[in-house]
């Protein structure tokens, strides 16, 4: 039976519709993001982990929000810019969303339900991080405080499964 994931879709800054049946065969690595966060710096090693194995089938994927204390001034227009210019981004994100709360998008409801963390569903801050492998299943979720460099071990795993 396919992954649930696979029927999930979210939206590019730009508006376009980003399928997650795009990326059937990848490991995919969903993170929170906010511009305007301490954790901002983690762009980079996310950038870093993406250049790495994005040719190996690593899929990285920053959803915007601005739910945490508005970390995220940024626009849908502006986001993209702000990532690349401060941190050199070119890995995909998508338009601002919500990760709790009523409006929770669709992505997060799911791994929410699929990964609980520490305060049961809620993601708890900006930068938590989810690994999805290769058939679109959930495998583990990362706190804000993990670094890009810590899970790079488990991205690995999945990879090379």
């Amino acid at each position: 039976m396919e992954s649930e994931f696979y029927q999930l879709k979210a939206k590019k800054p730009n508006g376009e519709i980003l399928e997650m049946k795009s990326y059937k065969g990848k490991t995919v690595l969903i993170v929170n993001t906010a511009t305007k966060c301490g954790l901002a710096p983690q762009f980079d090693g996310l950038e870093t982990l993406h250049q790495k194995y994005k040719d190996k089938g690593l899929v990285v994927l920053g959803f915007p929000s601005a739910q945490f204390l508005n970390q995220e001034p940024e626009t849908n227009e502006t986001v993209e810019e702000a990532c690349k210019i401060n941190h050199g981004v070119t890995f995909q994100l998508t338009e601002k969303i919500d990760v709790n709360g009523k409006n929770t998008h669709p992505v997060f409801a799911y791994l929410k339900s699929k990964k609980g963390g520490f305060l049961g569903n809620r993601i708890k801050w900006n930068f938590t991080k989810f690994l999805i492998d290769k058939n679109g299943n959930p495998v583990k979720r990362f706190a804000p405080t993990d670094k890009p460099e810590k899970i790079e071990e488990d991205i690995l795993k999945l990879i090379n499964s």
